[in-house]
């Protein structure tokens, strides 16, 4: 009996007890609100923490302290939101927690969620419902402001500002501070429209003007800055464009929208800035939002700087989120070549072929395997299936042809090899390459009538080429005995490239052939000279032929 009369009795000191706590911490936060020392932030927070110990059900300490811990920087929106959930799911018919989780919606820009919330505290409230109204008329707003508004969300926010602007009438303290806020929002929203009218007259000078106005009279530079840049990005004004994305994240530094637009405009017009670029990315990686495409941007980047362990790092923690994603595993097996981590490359490289999003692109990365297994690992037999897998996936990548008539020719399987060029040159006609690939191939096989042939065209494609001018006077010099044609193209590879070691050598013997003494010793002393910073040339050999120019029989 006595245990009986004594659990009311301490029922009702704990709730004295709450109520107490409760009321210093409303008090404390009144304080604040007035005053804006942070000694009574600090107590109005101790205080309602103390008041959600002692009674866990308590829904008004939930939002009260979220908001003052977000205002102080304690916790994410997110929390605060969540914490505003926990007092709605505690009290469903609380106004002040459906207020609560409608702001801090708002303030992440959920605005259908916002809006929900707000009609639920209207619902709710009945008569008193003004407060809620006018904060739904002010969130519609502010998407109005922040998007671009249907005709239905401006009846809805005319509709939600009158009734809750006759509401008020029941509501005076709250009046005052509500038509603070929304004069400021009017303001944004005139601003906002006359720069939007000028936008789409094309008059870009005089919107900007408007906005550079709004900047200076309204507490939102954030959302004109961006507008600013946006022009400025539409005009090329790359440098202007910068400088006012860099404002708004001075404003705020964690502007999602404008941290994507800063970090794609740094990356197409200065990728130098590559540092800028990354710590772009990197912040945008706190909002937990696409970030695998945040890792594999950030793994282009680190690869740019030639910072090959963070590369492989942010490819494989992309790849963590989309294991599927075959650009991803492209991506990190070319950063695992770059650091010379050959058998994780092949691994990958074979994932993204598995994968096949797209036989064009697959062929290329069929390509990049099968220099793997030709270049490194020597796997002849690999490499050339590879290389077949790339051309059956797409017949006409011109490279595909080019690389395995080089493993060929690599291996001196002649017929191979020249199937291969002419593969490619009947695929891409108009490409010098394949003839001058093909002319070596073709010389090797005692084909010199075919083989001038094809490094004629491949001259007459690209008289530019050095080598291919080097290569036609070989094969005048050597397969047809013809020193004086054969010297006017190792002098024109010589104009070309005045480094050139191996044409000096050549025109060395063609005028050797000619009889043109003083000419060939200049020629043969050039190549020394330069074949001592090449090393291309076996020395000794150009120094017998340099000196049996002199000997006397």
């Amino acid at each position: 009996m006595s245990e009986q009369i004594l659990l009311p009795s301490i029922n009702a000191a704990r709730n004295n007890n709450v109520r107490e706590v409760l009321e210093k911490a409303r008090l404390a936060h009144e304080r604040y609100l007035i005053r804006q020392h942070d000694t009574d932030l600090q107590d109005a927070i101790t205080n309602y923490i103390d008041a959600v110990k002692m009674d866990p059900t308590l829904p008004e300490a939930y939002y009260r302290l979220a908001a003052l811990m977000w205002e102080q920087g304690q916790i994410s929106l997110e929390t605060a939101i969540e914490q505003c959930k926990t007092a709605v799911s505690l009290a469903p018919a609380n106004t002040d927690a459906h207020l609560y989780t409608g702001f801090f919606m708002k303030m992440a820009e959920d605005f259908q969620a916002a809006e929900n919330e707000f009609k639920s505290a209207i619902k709710d409230s009945k008569l008193k419902s003004a407060r809620p109204r006018l904060l739904l008329s002010q969130s519609i707003l502010q998407k109005i402001n922040s998007k671009e508004g249907k005709f239905a969300d401006y009846l809805n926010f005319v509709y939600y500002f009158i009734s809750g602007s006759i509401m008020l009438a029941w509501d005076k303290p709250s009046m005052k501070m509500f038509y603070k806020n929304m004069s400021d929002d009017f303001s944004v929203f005139s601003y906002n429209a006359a720069g939007k009218f000028l936008e789409k007259c094309k008059m870009y000078s005089k919107a900007e003007d408007v906005y550079k106005k709004a900047v200076e009279d309204t507490c939102h530079g954030e959302i004109f800055y961006n507008k600013m840049g946006d022009i400025a990005l539409k005009n090329k004004e790359t440098e202007t464009c910068l400088s006012c994305y860099r404002k708004v994240l001075e404003l705020n530094p964690l502007n999602r929208e404008v941290l994507v637009k800063l970090a794609t405009v740094l990356q197409t017009y200065f990728p130098e800035n590559s540092d800028e670029t990354i710590d772009c990315y990197e912040k945008l990686l706190q909002f937990d939002i696409d970030t695998a495409a945040i890792y594999y941007e950030l793994g282009h980047l680190y690869l740019k700087k030639e910072d090959k362990i963070n590369s492989v790092s942010a490819f494989k923690l992309a790849l963590e989120r989309d294991s599927e994603n075959p650009f991803y595993n492209n991506s990190l097996a070319y950063a695992y070549s770059k650091a010379e981590l050959y058998d994780d490359a092949i691994e990958c490289y074979q994932k993204a072929i598995s994968i096949n999003p797209d036989n064009e692109w697959t062929s290329i990365v069929c390509q990049a395997l099968g220099s793997i297994y030709a270049e490194i690992k020597g796997n002849v037999e690999a490499a050339v299936s590879t290389y077949q897998a790339g051309i059956i996936l797409d017949p006409k990548n011109y490279e595909l042809y080019l690389s395995l008539g080089d493993i060929h020719m690599a291996e001196y399987d002649l017929d191979k090899a020249i199937k291969a060029y002419c593969d490619a040159i009947l695929l891409n006609p108009d490409d010098y390459r394949a003839y001058s690939k093909a002319g070596v191939a073709l010389w090797e096989k005692d084909y010199i009538e075919e083989a001038l042939v094809a490094y004629h065209k491949a001259v007459e494609l690209n008289p530019s080429n050095e080598f291919a001018q080097n290569n036609l006077g070989i094969l005048y010099l050597d397969g047809l005995g013809n020193a004086e044609e054969a010297l006017e193209y190792f002098e024109e590879a010589i104009s070309l490239n005045s480094s050139y070691t191996l044409a000096y050598f050549n025109a060395g013997r063609a005028s050797q052939e000619m009889g043109f003494t003083n000419d060939a010793a200049n020629y043969y002393q050039m190549a020394i000279d330069l074949n001592r910073l090449t090393d291309e040339l076996d020395e000794d050999d150009i120094q017998k032929r340099l000196h049996k120019l002199f000997d006397v029989e």
